[in-house]
């Protein structure tokens, strides 16, 4: 495992993702956590279908770090976009990010999340879903695009956070879903677990 880990956990928060959208949604909702990225096999686009590819890989990440410190509480997510039941990972080259958003351009794409949390035995998984609707737009727009976002470490090759506007004509649901995490979600389970959540205990 890689992260940032002082070897003490003692019922601290473990987002174990090296995600920095994610790290940059908890530390806006104002929590306190450390970082460890597990170094795991994640499954393949096509392995399992989108919804069960999601948590899947949220569980692999979660676990691998809750087994090491059970004490902690751990946050696994994975995120999956899908198009006509077909998974998207990130994309190997430029070139595969362009196939991708000409194949995504004037339709309706699902974004999947999964999220694991896990504190010892106890373990709560649930997906979220939302929806985005690309533009009809050109393959001029597509090369400038790829210009000015880094896209090969974002499933399906775009971020809807990197210049969306200029390939996203809407979107339904939670915007942070899309993003990586959906952070409300996380909120109610983790005080649904008994973690401090509220910002006295941060």
């Amino acid at each position: 495992m890689i992260g940032l880990f002082d070897g003490r956990v003692d019922w601290n928060l473990v987002l174990a993702s090296g995600s920095p959208r994610r790290r940059e949604l908890l530390r806006e909702a104002g929590l306190s956590f450390q970082i460890l990225s597990p170094e795991v096999e994640e499954l393949g686009p096509g392995e399992l279908p989108p919804r069960d590819l999601a948590l899947a890989n949220a569980r692999l990440k979660c676990l691998a770090v809750s087994m090491a410190h059970p004490e902690a509480m751990v946050i696994g997510a994975d995120t999956v976009v899908a198009l006509g039941g077909q998974s998207f990972g990130k994309p190997v080259d430029l070139q595969e990010a362009a196939q991708n958003l000409r194949l995504f351009r004037g339709r309706v794409q699902e974004v999947m999340t999964g999220v694991v949390l896990s504190h010892g035995e106890r373990v709560c998984e649930f997906v979220d879903t939302a929806y985005v609707k690309f533009s009809e737009y050109s393959d001029e727009v597509i090369a400038e695009y790829l210009e000015k976002v880094p896209v090969l470490d974002k499933a399906g090759g775009y971020a809807i956070q990197d210049h969306g506007e200029m390939i996203i004509e809407k979107f339904e649901g939670d915007y942070q879903t899309i993003v990586g995490l959906p952070v409300s979600l996380v909120l109610d389970q983790l005080e649904r677990m008994g973690f401090p959540v509220s910002p006295s205990s941060q």
